[in-house]
């Protein structure tokens, strides 16, 4: 077994590979031949929490699982928010091939995976991206989604604005895009075609009102019933998909409460973005539809990205 660092996930797993990645996997799953458990999470104290997720890509193909401990609220220059390992299991002898790191796996695949959703789900004359957050999924989501769309200009809303003109700043430097903070929510989402919700936060900072009819919206921030990113009322508005259903019903927060609310019922989950990429669900109908990507995380996203990265390793090495 060899152990993957998250330098070396970074230096071979690009946003443009991982986002195709992402599409075979969730097809895989939406198409019945993937098996996985549904997410277990271990309450910690002040707010941590430790994750298990196990599962495989199918017949023939890789299984593994996923141990991560998650600290939503670390202090600036802290450790990751997520830190743990991704062990992959060879499909013929059942050996482990590899240990990867897990915060950099977690990074690139969920900011791909709503690359992803955005490429199939937002307008194809989608220019402007609004992210809310500042942390390391608004970063990837910065990097991730521009590989689908040319954005003309990226906002970034934050509760701290310092942090928000930092990152940025970071983007226009790195990425070459125009990029500013804005300090109200509101103002930041206000005609933007695109919207990531990247938060830790409790209750709603992201309501219908807010939204302009036509809009995509990635809700990635939570990532078990409890904290909710949008109200119930953008639940209700919009045309809303999943990465797995089982996994949405059991754990989505925005819609659990939107269902339990009675805003909406679970007939409004409209389909798996996998179903959606196998066309047995239709996505986007006409441009005023808003649409919804709730990303709670799948175990065969880090599964089908640690082998694809697994594979380019060995490939390098000549093996």
């Amino acid at each position: 077994m060899i152990f993957i660092s998250a330098e070396q996930i970074a230096r071979v797993l690009s946003y443009a590979d991982c986002i195709g990645v992402m599409r075979g996997a969730m097809a895989r799953l939406s198409s019945g031949e993937t098996k996985q458990m549904l997410r277990q999470i271990l309450p910690l104290d002040q707010g941590r929490m430790f994750g298990i997720m196990g599962g495989t890509l199918g017949p023939g193909g890789p299984f593994g699982s996923k141990l991560v401990a998650v600290t939503p609220h670390r202090g600036e220059g802290g450790p990751p928010s997520h830190q743990g390992a991704v062990v992959i299991f060879d499909p013929v002898s059942g050996a482990p091939l590899c240990q990867l790191e897990a915060g950099m796996i977690t990074a690139i695949r969920t900011a791909s995976a709503s690359a992803l959703a955005t490429d199939i789900l937002a307008r194809r004359d989608a220019r402007t991206l609004a992210i809310l957050g500042t942390g390391e999924q608004a970063w990837h989501h910065a990097c991730a989604l521009p590989e689908v769309r040319p954005f003309d200009e990226i906002r970034i809303w934050g509760r701290s604005l310092e942090r928000a003109e930092a990152l940025a700043a970071k983007i226009r430097e790195r990425k070459g895009v125009s990029c500013i903070a804005v300090g109200d929510a509101a103002a930041a989402v206000a005609g933007a075609d695109v919207i990531c919700t990247v938060t830790g936060a409790a209750e709603p900072i992201l309501t219908a009102s807010m939204v302009t009819a036509g809009a995509h919206v990635n809700v990635v921030g939570s990532s078990f019933d409890g904290p909710r990113e949008i109200d119930d009322a953008l639940v209700a508005a919009a045309r809303f998909y999943g990465d797995s259903r089982a996994s949405v019903l059991a754990q989505g927060a925005e819609l659990r409460h939107a269902m339990a609310s009675g805003a909406v019922t679970e007939a409004h989950l409209l389909g798996e973005i996998g179903e959606v990429v196998l066309g047995k669900v239709p996505g986007r109908i006409g441009p005023q539809d808003i649409t919804i990507y709730k990303s709670l995380g799948h175990i065969v996203q880090d599964i089908a990205s640690g082998y694809h990265v697994y594979e380019m390793l060995r490939k390098e090495g000549g093996q």
